[in-house]
């Protein structure tokens, strides 16, 4: 007749073995899932690597030149840190700097944010602010005050 020490030894082990095959069952169920989870996302990666490589090889096409402005602004590029870096050199408000090239104030601020570029039309007068000085500013700011 066995020992009823082993026997219940035995049946602690039994149960405790099935205690944890069932807590292990859902962990496994879950790793298996982010398993299944991370190969679709590798995957989704390497898909949008391979699209952004084709994009980067196709070549560009050119950006049409504003027909009316061409001879203004010819060689002449728009930066929004330019007009911000003008604007602060020249003592300007918004909506002063507004007022010289025609625009809003919302208008300059959108443009030195990056929000926002400015039309073909207000680029030779953003380009102009490059070569005033603060009078030359402060006259024409004037005169326009005057027109209105």
């Amino acid at each position: 007749m066995p020992n009823i020490a082993s026997i219940l030894k035995d049946e602690i082990t039994r149960v405790a073995r099935r205690e944890v095959r069932r807590e292990t069952a859902s962990l496994k169920k879950t790793s298996a899932a982010y398993r299944t989870e991370i190969a679709a996302l590798k995957c989704r990666a390497s898909d949008m690597e391979r699209q952004l490589r084709r994009v980067n090889k196709s070549p560009r096409p050119p950006v049409p030149a504003a027909s009316n402005d061409e001879t203004a602004t010819q060689g002449a590029r728009f930066s929004a840190k330019s007009i911000a870096s003008q604007r602060r050199r020249l003592g300007l408000s918004a909506a002063e700097c507004g007022l010289l090239v025609g625009a809003s104030a919302q208008s300059i601020y959108n443009w030195e944010e990056g929000k926002a570029r400015p039309r073909a039309r207000h680029l030779p007068a953003i380009f102009a602010l490059r070569h005033f000085g603060r009078r030359e500013a402060n006259a024409r700011l004037e005169a326009l005050r005057q027109a209105d």
